[in-house]
């Protein structure tokens, strides 16, 4: 079995923060190129003068530092063990409390759809989540929990484990982040940032994409679905 990593990031999953979007996204490879990958990502910001701990986030892209966050992307989309998932949800049309339950269920169920689609019984898979609270750990052992029964894997041999790290110690998180601001920033139809403008304009370029509407299923590279209720779905 070939085991994978999972890291995966959010953005304004709180419920009452204001913004229109929360996102959830992902970015996976195979467990034995997580090292190699990790090592390009410092080697790439030593080139274009950061220190290798400095974190990468999309909301420190700025006009100074473009040609870093374009290296990083054009990395990702080159390597072919790299791998990035989004889901994307309204929170103006979508709530916790429109769908029957507490925001912090409502947010799992959420991670579920966008880790769920990623594993196939043939895979083993490490899950690591950008930490969020010292109160989240139980919730967590429960999203690990769901994903194991929606394989079968009652003995935790295809989900081996989910758990939290702290995203500026992770270079896939970081990625992650980068990846999940700029498909935000495109719903949000936001052009305040010149550099941010850039990087959006360039994804778009690469993957042929507009980001605002759901891709297939199965689209290998950057995949993005759009959430709605299991209700809705045909």
């Amino acid at each position: 079995m070939t085991i994978f990593d999972i890291f995966c990031d959010e953005s304004a999953h709180l419920e009452h923060d204001g913004l229109p979007w929360m996102a959830l996204g992902a970015v996976w490879c195979p467990h034995e190129k997580t090292r190699e990958i990790a090592i390009r990502v410092r080697e790439i910001k030593a080139r274009h003068g950061f220190a290798h701990e400095a974190e990468v986030k999309w909301s420190k892209v700025s006009p100074a530092g473009r040609h870093l966050y374009t290296a990083l992307f054009d990395y990702f989309m080159d390597d072919d063990d790299l791998h990035f998932r989004a889901v994307m949800v309204d929170k103006r049309v979508h709530t916790a409390a429109r769908n029957g339950g507490d925001h912090d269920a409502w947010y799992y169920a959420i991670y579920f759809d966008l880790i769920e689609p990623l594993l196939v019984p043939d895979g083993r898979f490490r899950i690591y989540l950008d930490i969020k609270d010292t109160r989240s750990q139980e919730k967590v052992r429960a999203l690990h929990s769901v994903l194991c029964g929606s394989q079968l894997d009652f003995d935790r041999r295809i989900v081996e484990r989910v758990q939290q790290v702290r995203s500026h110690e992770v270079a896939q998180i970081q990625l992650a982040d980068l990846l999940l601001g700029a498909v935000t920033y495109a719903n949000r139809g936001l052009v305040g940032n010149s550099a941010k403008v850039a990087f959006v304009n360039r994804l778009r370029e690469r993957t042929g994409l507009q980001l605002t509407r759901s891709t297939l299923l199965r689209e290998p590279k950057v995949n993005i679905y759009f959430w709605k209720p299991r209700s809705e779905r045909t």
